[in-house]
């Protein structure tokens, strides 16, 4: 009776932090915010008022092998994307970056007297990384010991006392070497704009075609002439209304709908005619627009021309909103689930069309249990083969970093025969959150009493400035070496070097555009994985430093 009363009020705790953490999660600061981050500090407050609650660490590694196995699934096409377009330079930042504040970490860890649990933790959170401090913590136990709950504390006071002051450092590291470089993101926008679409909001005009180059000219030809990235939609000739095809061939006063971000739409307009003010797309007698949502399972994974579905059908597929980002649709678009796609066709065919895609609402809220637990089951089982490496130091990628793996390389494959791998994408960020509560929760109200302690003593407020001196320099080192020696357009760099979401979109908001989630994207896959071992290889290299 007593353990079933313990259970309820651990669980019921677990929870309280969870609902209070996420209140003030979701508080903002100049536009910024901690986010999910914020239930970690609520389950140390409960933690320190409570010491007595325990959390069960069955639930702090199913939450942590859930939130990690998400990313994977949902990172993997860009982490493998990166390695081909941009390669060699995304590995060498990313292996400069966590160096430079290992670095840093280790000798103030030396010179302060922080123990490696201590130093480990500063350095993920300096980093913002709850996965490194998972990683961390499964390994501490993973060795045992007698003082494995102490050193366990001991990461997770370093990492919540740094955590802050790994946000706010970069921020002010980004900002001091925009102004000392005199960076012009206005140079770098236009440099990139081929590469990377600069995340401006995709608009329709109607255009009237009238300049004799484009006269006689089929949409083949123009396409790959001009190199334009815009979609064509309707087109009218006389009082005769049909959709744009490759093999079209433009006429003196067609009327034709174009759909792309503004900069291109501008000079498409320009290269066919003149803009008109009346909008095609609101003409809805012959051909209707509807949003169709992917929910079918043997579309998902397959691009957008190997449906064929213009050889079926007169239709035009104009742009895909995945998340909260609309994108344009190319024939090498690759479908997922969740995806809604906007959809230009007559209303009879629209029907058959939403059956191609799915279209089910209620479909998507549907977890496939055999894969997505085939998957865990790889990934916890990759993570429990322990590795030898250079001076006898057992290595594992535990709970956090084996289901990271196995979701990372199970994303690239897409499908395996009949079995779907990839999550819809509101599922995969319910299971996130869902497994970050848990982890944060229960690592904060175990480890609450001895942040307490720590942060009382003197140890506290120096652990609190060397986050903030490490996180600063550290930065600035960084932004430096990768604008000035590997040539990293600095707009990019800003949101390749972002720990946090705050970080990212203060870089998105520095720069009024999208550009630096690209280079988010490109890096962090990268420094996920490697931030889960350069914790741990700190973690168990420091006490062989301050042994000699």
């Amino acid at each position: 009776m007593h353990t079933t009363s313990n259970t309820e009020e651990a669980l019921f705790y677990l929870f309280l932090a969870a609902a209070f953490g996420s209140f003030l999660g979701n508080l903002k600061f100049r536009g910024n915010s901690l986010g999910v981050a914020t239930v970690l500090f609520a389950g140390l407050a409960i933690g320190a008022a409570k010491p007595e609650v325990k959390i069960p660490d069955v639930i702090k590694l199913l939450g942590l092998s859930i939130f990690v196995y998400s990313i994977g699934l949902s990172s993997g096409q860009a982490f493998f994307r990166s390695l081909k377009s941009r390669g060699a330079a995304n590995m060498l930042l990313a292996v400069l970056t966590l160096s430079i504040l290992s670095t840093f970490v280790g000798l103030a860890a030396i010179f302060l007297g922080f123990d490696s649990s201590a130093a480990a933790g500063l350095l993920a959170g300096i980093t913002t990384n709850t996965p490194a401090l998972a990683g961390l913590l499964d390994a501490i136990q993973a060795r045992g010991g007698p003082d494995a709950e102490t050193l366990s504390n001991s990461a997770v006071v370093g990492y919540s006392i740094s955590y802050p002051m790994g946000i706010l450092g970069l921020m002010v590291a980004v900002l001091l070497l925009r102004r000392l470089l005199r960076v012009d993101y206005t140079a770098e926008m236009q440099a990139l704009g081929g590469e990377f679409p600069g995340g401006q909001p995709i608009v329709n005009r109607t255009v009237r075609v009238a300049q004799p180059e484009a006269i006689g000219k089929s949409l083949r030809e123009l396409k790959k002439r001009t190199g334009s990235n815009v979609i064509f939609g309707r087109l009218r000739r006389g009082h005769q209304n049909s959709l744009c095809h490759n093999d079209m061939v433009f006429q003196a006063d067609d009327l034709v709908s174009i759909t792309g971000e503004t900069p291109e739409v501008e000079r498409v307009t320009a290269l066919l005619g003149q803009a008109l003010e009346q909008d095609l797309a609101h003409d809805r007698s012959e051909f209707a627009m509807r949003r169709v949502v992917v929910s079918n399972p043997k579309v998902a994974g397959k691009t957008i021309a190997s449906l064929n579905l213009a050889e079926q059908y007169p239709v035009v597929l104009t742009r895909l909103r995945r998340g909260d980002v609309d994108t344009l649709i190319q024939p090498h678009t690759v479908l997922e689930l969740g995806d809604r796609i906007r959809v230009l066709a007559r209303e009879d065919d629209l029907k058959d069309l939403e059956k191609v895609f799915g279209d089910s609402y209620e479909h998507l809220s549907h977890i496939d249990l055999l894969s997505f637990g085939l998957g865990m089951g790889l990934g916890i089982l990759l993570g429990s083969i322990k590795m030898t490496l250079p001076g006898g130091i057992i290595f594992s990628l535990g709970f956090a970093g084996g289901p990271l793996v196995v979701g990372l390389a199970l994303s690239y494959l897409r499908r395996s025969g009949p079995i779907l791998w990839t999550l819809p994408y509101s599922a995969n960020l319910t299971l996130r959150q869902i497994g970050l509560m848990l982890l944060l929760a229960a690592i904060g109200i175990n480890s609450g009493a001895m942040f307490l302690a720590t942060m009382l003593s003197p140890a506290g407020p120096l652990m609190l400035l060397s986050g903030a001196v490490v996180s600063l320099v550290g930065g600035i080192a960084i932004l430096a070496f990768g604008y000035k020696v590997l040539k990293i357009p600095f707009v990019l760099l800003s949101g390749m070097i972002s720990h946090h979401p705050a970080n990212l979109d203060f870089a998105n908001n520095l720069a009024q555009n999208k550009i630096p989630t690209y280079g988010y994207a490109l890096v962090y896959p990268l420094l996920l994985i490697g931030k889960i071992v350069f914790v741990q290889l700190l973690w168990q290299f420091l006490p062989l430093l301050t042994a000699h």
